[in-house]
């Protein structure tokens, strides 16, 4: 067998999940039926009568949204996550509005009609439908603040840290602004002094209006308990008192959009039983994830160090070593103690679960598992683990790789350059007379600065690329498949795009320029050589006259 798990099935397991969604099917068959008879009762019941029978279709509907994804039925699925909604607001908001219900009921009856053998079921219709972004690299954000003064100010700022941004002093103009087009984020001001409404009420239901919510970050003078709890109500995942930190709100905008894009976790399955750990791998990769499944353990070091998951899933009764002896073996490793360990068993004894925690376990599953709970479980450690590791590994002014990881990643990929026959480049780069800035607009104005270019290098670089913060205002970056000349194109780019921004202090503006050094690698050179020849390029590039890019020679 091969030691990673491709895209084949076993038969046994082809014919269980067939088993399984042929009944699925048959549920369904005589569900949405009464999902739309259920319906045709809303019209004449009476107030009480109305709010059971919307409890009861959005219980219904919650379960449909929560199994149909699973066997395959994705539109349906999604369908029902939408009604399942809608009956929700009913329920709390009292929406009494006829043609509002006419269409709920017209909803359902048409779910209620349509075939379960059928996974395709047509596209689902949202209530508000702008324009699609267009402009990718550049995210959008959406500031609403009434104080016109402070709104320039932050879209200022956050335009030089290379965002799109676009202030609204009231309602009515950013409502109009999100017919057009939807933003990446929104930033919201709590207190709106010429309006009806708060900032964080008219949050709420823009909120509920977007099949996708937005991510969003609030702004407010009162810094209390009951507001930043509204705040969270309303999606909020930021919260931010004035006068506000904008380099601070401008990490948690990043933060983000990262967890948005992020990679799928990685997960590693240790089982003897091929069936049952080939079924958690589909259900795990159905949800997004990349998932290797390993059935002998003397493996194992061979498979932390290509696949380098993020959670391992181990069988605590294997045959030749048990779940929790593998366990203790890898814990003897200080590369892998970040790796969250779960133990799947179907031991319920809790002085037995207890004894395998105790050796080198973080969670303990009891077989058996539903899908739900098994993606719930890992997904949960796999989202604490990448931030724990994010955490350790990334500077916390720009949120990039620090030193000691950036130059791990020299040697990883010049490693891999060697063995693939492909050329890669490495870039040093600082910002020219950095001293200077901060002598004479202060060390916050510099820290705008240096966040500033590694957003930028961060927009305008590739996802496979690697990049870190070297040291004070220095940079370094790994460019995987890219000749020094390509390379060179790319950061002039950067340099010129860099040399236009405007940064504020003390109600003045200036700008900076950067230099670069590029190196490609070679059979000559180890990692550490390869640096040095960058940086010996930037050193040229500095004694050059600054704002230039220069290439090392070979």
């Amino acid at each position: 067998m091969d030691k990673r798990e491709g895209n084949g099935i076993p038969q046994s397991l082809q014919q269980h999940l067939h088993q399984l969604g042929e009944q699925f099917a048959e549920r369904l068959r005589q569900e949405l039926p009464q999902l739309a008879q259920q319906a045709q009762q809303l019209p004449e019941a009476s107030d009480e009568q109305r709010r059971q029978l919307l409890r009861a279709l959005r219980d219904q509907l919650h379960r449909l949204a929560g199994s149909a994804g699973t066997f395959g039925f994705d539109t349906l699925g999604q369908q029902a996550r939408e009604l399942e909604q809608q009956a929700e607001l009913w329920l709390e908001r009292q929406l009494r509005q006829q043609q509002d219900l006419d269409a709920f009921i017209a909803a359902l009856q048409q779910l209620g009609s349509q075939s379960a053998g059928t996974t395709s079921q047509g596209e689902p219709q949202t209530a508000l439908q702008p324009a699609a972004r267009t402009d990718v690299d550049t995210r959008l954000i959406y500031i609403l603040e009434d104080e016109i003064a402070v709104g320039e100010s932050m879209r200022l700022t956050l335009s030089n840290f290379g965002y799109q941004a676009e202030h609204f002093s009231t309602i009515a103009a950013l409502d109009a602004a999100l017919l057009q087009q939807l933003p990446d984020a929104l930033i919201v001001d709590v207190n709106l002094a010429s309006e009806d409404c708060s900032g964080l009420d008219y949050a709420a239901r823009l909120q509920q209006r977007l099949e996708v919510p937005l991510p969003l970050l609030v702004l407010t003078e009162q810094n209390d308990f009951a507001t930043q709890l509204q705040a969270v109500r309303a999606g909020a995942q930021g919260f931010f008192a004035k006068p506000v930190d904008i380099p601070q709100l401008e990490s948690r905008l990043e933060r983000c959009f990262a967890q948005q894009q992020g990679e799928p976790y990685r997960v590693l399955i240790v089982d003897d039983d091929l069936d049952l750990a080939s079924r958690y791998s589909l259900v795990l990769r159905g949800a997004g994830m990349l998932v290797e499944v390993l059935r002998d353990p003397a493996q194992i070091f061979e498979h932390l160090r290509d696949f380098n998951p993020e959670v391992m899933l181990l069988d605590v009764n294997m045959p030749d070593c048990t779940g929790p002896e593998l366990a203790q073996i890898i814990r003897c490793n200080d590369d892998w103690l970040r790796i969250p360990i779960i133990y799947l068993s179907a031991e319920t004894d809790i002085a037995k679960q207890m004894s395998a925690l105790i050796k080198a376990g973080d969670d303990f599953v009891t077989k058996p598992i539903s899908d739900n709970a098994l993606v719930a479980a890992v997904f949960s450690r796999a989202q604490r683990a990448r931030l724990l590791s994010d955490a350790l590994s990334r500077d916390s002014l720009t949120g990039l790789l620090k030193h000691g990881d950036i130059k791990e990643q020299v040697a990883i990929e010049l490693e891999r350059a060697l063995r693939s026959g492909a050329r890669a480049s490495v870039v040093m780069l600082d910002i020219d007379h950095f001293k200077r800035v901060n002598d004479e607009h202060g060390h916050t104005a510099g820290d705008n600065v240096i966040r500033a270019l590694a957003n930028l290098l961060r927009q305008r670089l590739r996802r496979v690329d690697s990049l870190g913060r070297y040291g004070g205002e220095e940079f370094l970056a790994v460019l995987p498949d890219c000749t020094p000349q390509q390379a060179r194109m790319i950061l002039d780019e950067i340099r010129e795009r860099f040399a236009e921004l405007r940064f504020i202090a003390d109600g003045g503006e200036f700008s900076c320029t950067l230099s670069a050094g590029i190196a490609g690698t070679d059979v000559h050179s180890n990692a550490e050589q390869l640096r040095e020849r960058a940086d010996k390029a930037l050193y040229a590039a500095k004694h050059g006259g600054r704002n230039q890019v220069q290439i090392a020679d070979d």
